[in-house]
């Protein structure tokens, strides 16, 4: 059966079209209400951008959503859980730091904001699943104790999932650190005839797995995580990972994971993507490059699957804009307007259809949707 997934697009003529409004009307057309109740616990879940990104989705929309979620009496909660990687939100004090200086403050969203996994990333509880790469996952604590959640994602691309919605902001966004590189499994290796020696790659390494000698970059792999940040880096695209066998069944344990954060919560979840300022990287890295295509409206819906379908058909249906690493590739080539799959052609050896694909195998969604405009 066809899951219903509610559209609204970004034009406005007067008052009552503007997007804080057209967010309040999508909370109550997808029927969020009822997957609230008096008194819930209820996380936001949601990811506050790494220091230098401007991606992430606007704390005034986010305002809209607490909000509504008082209306009913319940108790939200901003949320997200700590980094793999070094970086700006590799622990909750730096995390919360980062929210702040992103605009995610009481006075603006009326909400706390409270870091799932605790200081460290200890705070985790195992969610038994039973699927083919985990019988257990690692979800945040926080997130398994709340009484429901609303998932919003700013829709774009990513490194190694393709890209990355409702299915990736559940599965990495709500794993502790541990979980994350459960997921994070494969290990990139260094191609040295195209390395230039410049140390980006060792910089970045959360955990030191990366030396330097004659001006090349070496990757211990005893203490790899694969957390990719090397390869998000690496000016030349020296360092990859063994893209065939490996990234596919990333993805289907990315999948797994989303299925994990959400199990036991069933009717309790309601998921909003903000197709907007469609990046090609993940908000985790420190920018945003030029957006592939023009903005395009929010979606919601409370299944993740038929969401992100729906989110990734209207990318690829969209114009493909001008000076982006989508037309800078050979996407032109085969396809004047890119509209295949836009993340594909951008990463020819991801496999973000994955995501939907195994997650309607493993009962998290269904890719049968019906778009309705609001």
């Amino acid at each position: 059966m066809k899951s219903k997934v509610y559209f609204v697009n970004l034009r406005a003529r007067n008052q009552k079209q503007n997007k804080v409004t057209k967010i309040r009307n999508l909370f109550d057309k997808a029927g969020f209400k009822k997957v609230l109740s008096k008194g819930d616990l209820t996380a936001i879940k949601l990811h506050f951008g790494e220091l230098g990104s401007d991606g992430y989705i606007n704390p005034v929309f986010v305002r809209q959503i607490v909000d509504k979620i008082k209306e009913v009496q319940a108790n939200p909660f901003l949320t997200d859980t700590n980094t793999l990687y070094s970086g700006s939100r590799s622990n909750a004090v730096d995390h919360f730091n980062t929210a702040t200086l992103h605009g995610f403050s009481d006075a603006v969203v009326n909400a706390p904001v409270l870091i799932a996994d605790g200081l460290k990333g200890e705070n985790v509880k195992n969610v038994e699943i039973n699927k083919k790469h985990f019988k257990n996952t690692r979800i945040a604590g926080a997130i398994t104790e709340a009484d429901s959640m609303v998932v919003l994602s700013h829709f774009k691309g990513h490194e190694m999932a393709g890209f990355g919605g409702a299915i990736k902001n559940l599965a990495m966004g709500c794993a502790n650190p541990a979980g994350k590189r459960d997921q994070h499994s494969p290990r990139p290796a260094v191609n040295l005839d195209k390395c230039v020696g410049c140390g980006g790659c060792k910089k970045v390494c959360p955990r030191q797995a990366i030396t330097m000698k004659d001006n090349k970059s070496f990757i211990n792999k005893d203490k790899c995580i694969g957390c990719g940040e090397c390869m998000t880096v690496c000016p030349v695209k020296a360092i990859q990972l063994d893209w065939v066998s490996e990234l596919n069944e990333f993805t289907e344990r990315l999948t797994e994971y989303a299925y994990g954060a959400v199990k036991g919560k069933e009717g309790k979840v309601g998921y909003m993507n903000f197709v907007i300022n469609v990046t090609p990287d993940c908000d985790c890295v420190p920018w945003s490059d030029a957006p592939i295509v023009p903005d395009i409206g929010i979606l919601a819906s409370t299944d993740p699957v038929s969401l992100d379908q729906a989110s990734l058909d209207l990318v690829n249906k969209a114009v493909a804009l001008n000076n982006t690493l989508l037309k800078n590739n050979e996407c032109e080539k085969h396809d004047k307007h890119c509209s295949h799959d836009k993340f594909k052609a951008m990463r020819e050896n991801t496999y973000g259809e994955v995501q939907l694909s195994y997650g309607e195998k493993i009962g998290l969604g269904t890719r049968e949707y019906e778009l309705v405009e609001i």
